[in-house]
C-alpha cells in the first residue's frame, strides 16, 4: 500500500526537478563605434575596401593618408 503512494510522489518529484533555463539575452545587432573626425584642412577619402574585421576604424594618418586603424594591432597593411 505504501508503495502505491510512493510511486506518484516519486513521479512528481522527477517531473518537477528539471533544469532551470535562463531566458536568452538580447545582443544588439550592431555596436556603434566612435565617430572619427578628420583634422582641419584634410579631405575625407572613402574606403576602397571593406574593413579587415571588428574594431578597425577608418582614420587619417599624417604621413600615409587614410587607412584602417585598430587600437591594438595598429595600421592595416603594415603602416606604423
Amino acid at each position: 500500500m505504501k508503495s502505491l503512494l510512493l510511486i506518484p510522489a516519486v513521479a512528481l518529484v522527477t517531473a518537477l526537478s528539471g533544469c532551470v533555463v535562463a531566458p536568452p539575452t538580447v545582443r544588439p545587432a550592431y555596436v556603434a563605434q566612435p565617430t572619427y573626425v578628420a583634422p582641419p584642412g584634410v579631405v575625407y577619402v572613402q574606403p576602397t575596401y571593406a574593413s579587415p574585421g571588428p574594431g578597425w576604424v577608418w582614420e587619417y594618418h599624417s604621413y600615409y593618408g587614410w587607412g584602417w586603424h585598430h587600437p591594438h594591432y595598429g595600421w592595416h597593411r603594415g603602416w606604423r
